[in-house]
This record gives C-alpha cells, structure tokens and sequence, in this order.
C-alpha cells in the first residue's frame, strides 16, 4: 500500500506546522523531538527559529545524542555548550538522551547485519516522537535524512560507532560500506518498533549541500531548496525526497547527486523497505 507523503515547496516555518498537522498524527504523552543540533562551523544546519512553530505546538522536549567523533558535541559538556550556542535552549527544554548511561539496548531480531542498537537510557522516558529532519548529502551515508536520523541520530556515542561497524566499535570507519548502510536500517527499525510507530517524520530540503550538518567545514549548497515533506513512514519520504532530486532541472543537481551515488546513499533505503517498516511506494500529495 503506498504511503501518504504531504509536499508543498513552500518553505516557512508555518508551513512545517501545515504539513505535521495534515499527517493526521497527534503524538501523545510525552514527546521527544529529534533535530540536528549542528556542528560548530557549519553554516547549512536548519536553526531553532525555523523549527520553533511545530515543536511548541508539539509541547515536546528536543533531543539529541553525542557524536561517536571529535568534535563539539563529541561529550555532553561540548555538546550542551553548543546546544546553547546554537540557540536550542533559548527556546525550548533540551536533552541528551546519551547523557549519562548505561544506554538502553533495543533487540533487532530481523536485523540484517546487527541485531542490536544502543541508544540513549533516556529515550526510555518518552511515548512518540517528532523526527526533523534537514535533507542534505552526507560524506558516508550519501545523503541524510528521515533514516539516518533514526539510526545514527537517536544512537547513543557508542551505539553510532556500533552501527558505522556493522557490529564491531573497533572498525568505525573501515567497515564494508553496504554493511554500514545496512545496519542504519536495522538500527532504525529498533526506534519505529519501540516506539510502536507513534513518530511523525518531516524532512526539509533546503540548503541542500553534498556535506552533513555534522560537517565544521561544510560545502555550500549546491542547489536550489525544493520544500517541505511530511510522512508517518520514514523510508516513503526519503525516497520521496531522492526522487524530487532526480526530477529537478537545477543545474546543481548532478553535483548532489554524484555525492549520493558515489555512497549508494539508495541502498540504506532498499534495506529499510526489505525490513518492512515502511514502503517505498508513496503518494506524494502537493500543498500549495
């Protein structure tokens, strides 16, 4: 059955409070909203302003998980400093779900490369969540997007080094690059199963550069921002947002796409689909 992804190319704040709502979607209990809190440098990542609309009408707590890296949000101390840096906790109540541990480990039994994943104890405390999501390239995954942001967004520190190895925290960058792909797709169905579906997904594309907002030193984008998409199925509005790319005319387009190919970005999403947590077949409905 195809999956219903909301489309305008409309690209305000209030237009990613329009298209949660038309999800039909009320997240109940207590909401985890994941965002991306940006490197300190890069000048791509999507600002606290432009989400602020969906999440006070979600009334959810912000979140986010340290890197696996060296960099600013590397430990929680770093992390929190970039955090207020950055303007999250000006305006809404932040956590790292990985601040303290021991993490929470969610079984995969269907996992095709790891059967495990490590998250933030703290993801525990939540019932549904709001994944935002900024559509851009991404230097291992090809592109990032509504799966990364289950997989190695919601991963606690070491449960980013779990996945980018395949199963083993020693090899984090030398694993077999399918394989990493792979165990993104299984570490994101662990959080749609946890979760028990209650997430709604929106993914923005704009300030589309090959380089994720994990990047301090980040290329500009290198086309024209094309809109806003919402969906209750992760793997439909990924596929969605590859497929507006392909079907644009900007001349910057094979540059992205070239990042996104040269990764087999597309692969990450041929996982997710043969888990069966969502479908690649959708309708894309357009809102003016």
């Amino acid at each position: 059955m195809k999956s219903n992804v909301y489309f305008s190319r409309t690209i305000t704040p209030e237009k990613v409070l329009e298209l949660y709502r038309m999800t039909g979607r009320t997240l109940d209990g207590k909401v985890a909203v994941k965002i991306h809190s940006g490197e300190v440098g890069n000048q791509n990542f999507l600002k606290p302003d432009f989400w602020k609309p969906v999440i006070d009408h979600v009334g959810g707590t912000v979140v986010e998980c340290n890197t696996a890296y060296e960099g600013s949000r590397s430990t929680t101390d770093r992390h929190m400093k970039t955090i207020h840096e950055h303007g999250w906790s000006k305006y809404f109540h932040v956590e790292l779900l990985d601040a303290e541990g021991p993490d929470l480990e969610l079984a995969i039994p269907d996992g095709r490369k790891i059967k495990k994943n490590f998250v933030g104890k703290s993801l525990a405390d939540y019932d549904s969540m709001l994944v935002l999501s900024h559509f851009k390239g991404h230097p291992m995954g090809g592109y990032g997007g509504a799966i990364k942001q289950l997989s190695i967004g919601i991963a606690s520190s070491m449960g980013k080094a779990y996945i980018h190895g395949a199963g083993d925290t020693t090899n984090f960058w030398g694993t077999d690059h399918d394989s990493f792909l792979e165990s993104m797709a299984d570490a994101a169905s662990s959080v749609v199963d946890y979760l028990k579906g209650n997430i709604v997904y929106i993914n923005v594309m704009k300030n589309m550069s090959v380089d994720c907002d994990c990047c301090a030193v980040a290329e500009d984008p290198c086309m024209a921002d094309i809109g806003i998409l919402a969906s209750l199925d992760p793997i439909a509005i990924d596929q969605a947002c590859l497929d507006l790319v392909y079907a644009s005319d900007d001349p910057g387009r094979d540059h992205l796409l070239e990042r996104i190919e040269s990764k087999n970005g597309v692969h990450a999403i041929e996982a997710a689909a043969a888990l069966g947590f969502g479908s690649r077949e959708y309708e894309l409905i357009s809102v003016e």
